[in-house]
């Protein structure tokens, strides 16, 4: 947990401030039980009235400096916790960006989810009690122990009696719940997990009746999560009633043997009263820290976690002596490459080298399963190649920054992405500082523009989280926009055009041959009429280019294509 303490350090004037106006504040509130014990003793007892006036005058100027403390220490301790928060998810999500996929798989969507949201929230909140709890409880319960003390060392040693059965109990319970606190946050990410594949997939459950199923397996996750929570809070709860048991029978033992003291003449009942509130002082100290160790253990379990993330080093950094082409013709070379996703028994690639060129299109087809999009993937680094090299006009894209990379890049994935936002602002986002009309010319090339223009928002039209408000083909056309209005060097489509008919995926072909007739294009594709017209076509089948060539030479040589366009004639022809 001490890790994130620099995430504290810019903030260390503020956190001097707040200890320092809890300190004074504990010093003003040991202080009046004293100047109570005057008035009671030397000023009502006896009647001397300039003595309360006095006196009470002190105690009133001395609770109104706690109240301003107590009220400053609070305003500056909310500030500071709320922006340690901020930065903890800022860090924690701008690490994730630096992800490569395996990362990604690694952790899971729903646990990053978890550990930015839920897991800042509890360390901000032990933050926000934290600093003024570990400032005040210890020394409200030492100077409340020399106080009593010097009020009647008797009674004190009734009082300290107990503290050594309050730590144990403290401990006992400290202990019992922190192995569980981990258990939540896990049981939290399950939750989400299963909560967000819901969501994302309400339209397949449906569509299979599956409702009543998944409603179970929510409600057997939900289960899960609130009996781990009971189990912890059911511990917890003991612990409060348990302390102010102890409390309320330590005042009324101070109270049975102070008041014989009294009558005895060996103690005056301003003392006593003094020594009560002392001894309430040391107690609720006690609850104090108490508080502390059952907050602790949570808050350690979620530190533990944002560690977990902070700490994990991206498999794909950017290398310490980067290297850029000297020309930019966009030329991609797979020289004798093979690729395994970690743990994975076999290679997903086996041996793969081709060149593509500008000014041609490089088409690969294969069954299912075969590795086309893995292949794809490779190219801007989302995985690195375990054997063999991918270079770029010359380059190592390994021995390239990132940035400059994926700049080259113009990539439409297999599953269209849409984000919130408007139609312009998620075509833009392949091009930043692109003017209306090359998005408006991407948009025309993509086969977009005409239903863009039938909404009555046009560009401004709203864009629902995930694309939901479109269909699949206007998604991937967005997509397809989002690409060319880049004009990258290299463009890589991954099966964007499964969801168009196919006279939309004939002009679509026709109009991205032109805008991108310079440009370097692979092409992954299922149905053969997209790819009819590709310059070079590789065929692959468990990871091995098995052959290539054009539409016309794989038709002649190549059983694996002819099994594949024979598989789909009939439906185009149908179609």
């Amino acid at each position: 947990m001490w890790k994130l303490a620099r995430f504290v350090r810019p903030y260390r004037l503020y956190v001097a401030l707040v200890i320092g106006s809890v300190f004074a504040q504990a010093l003003a509130e040991l202080m009046l039980p004293n100047l109570m014990s005057q008035i009671v003793d030397q000023g009502i007892a006896l009647g001397n009235l300039p003595l309360i006036w006095r006196v009470g005058g002190l105690m009133l100027a001395v609770a109104l400096v706690s109240t301003v403390l107590a009220v400053a220490s609070s305003y500056i301790e909310s500030r500071v916790s709320s922006a340690i928060g901020r930065d903890l998810r800022r860090a924690v999500f701008a690490k994730a960006e630096s992800f490569s996929l395996q990362e990604f798989n690694s952790l899971g969507t729903s646990s990053l989810i978890t550990r930015t949201t839920n897991d800042v929230q509890q360390i901000q909140s032990v933050f926000l009690t934290f600093t003024r709890m570990v400032v005040r409880a210890p020394l409200m319960a030492i100077g409340g122990v020399i106080m009593v003390v010097g009020k009647s060392p008797r009674l004190a040693g009734m009082l300290l009696a107990l503290l050594p059965l309050l730590a144990v109990i403290i401990f006992v319970v400290a202990r019992s719940v922190m192995p569980q606190f981990r258990k939540i946050q896990q049981k939290i990410d399950q939750l989400n997990r299963v909560v967000r594949e819901q969501l994302m997939g309400v339209r397949v459950i449906r569509a299979f009746n599956r409702v009543g199923f998944e409603q179970e397996r929510f409600e057997a996750a939900n289960r899960d999560l609130s009996q781990t929570t009971l189990r912890v809070t059911r511990i917890m709860a003991v612990l409060m009633p348990l302390m102010s048991l102890i409390l309320n029978l330590t005042t009324v033992g101070i109270m049975w043997f102070g008041s014989r003291r009294i009558d005895l003449g060996e103690m005056a009942v301003g003392d006593m009263m003094a020594f009560i509130q002392y001894a309430m002082h040391i107690m609720m100290s006690l609850v104090m820290l108490s508080m502390i160790f059952v907050m602790l253990p949570r808050a350690a379990a979620s530190a533990d976690r944002i560690n977990e993330v902070l700490d994990m080093e991206p498999q794909i950094t950017d290398p310490a002596n980067p290297a850029v082409p000297d020309k930019r013709t966009g030329v991609v070379t797979f020289t004798d490459v093979t690729f395994a996703y970690p743990g994975a028994e076999a290679p997903v690639l086996q041996n793969i080298s081709f060149t593509a060129r500008p000014g041609e299109v490089t088409a690969i087809i294969g069954g299912t399963g075969s590795g086309k999009s893995t292949l794809l993937n490779l190219v801007p680094r989302f995985y690195d190649v375990n054997e063999g090299s991918i270079t770029i006009d010359g380059v190592d894209v390994r021995n390239m920054p990132q940035n400059v990379l994926r700049q080259k890049i113009g990539y439409v994935p297999q599953k269209a992405q849409l984000f919130s936002g408007t139609i312009e602002s998620n075509i833009r986002m392949g091009k930043l500082d692109a003017d209306l009309s090359e998005i408006r010319t991407a948009a025309e090339a993509a086969q977009a523009l005409e239903f863009i223009l039938e909404k009555d928002e046009g560009f401004e039209s709203p864009i629902s989280q995930g694309g939901t408000n479109v269909s699949g083909g206007q998604k991937q056309r967005l997509s397809i926009a989002r690409a060319l209005v880049r004009q990258p060097d290299i463009y890589l489509l991954d099966d964007c055009f499964s969801a168009l008919d196919y006279r939309t995926d004939a002009k679509l072909r026709a109009a991205f041959r032109r805008i991108a007739k310079d440009k370097t294009v692979i092409l992954v594709a299922q149905r053969v009429s997209t790819i009819l017209d590709a310059d070079q076509i590789l065929v692959l089948d468990s990871g091995r280019i098995v052959s290539r060539g054009t539409h016309t030479e794989l038709l002649r040589n190549c059983p694996v294509y002819q099994e594949i366009v024979a598989s789909q004639l009939r439906q185009e022809e149908l179609a």
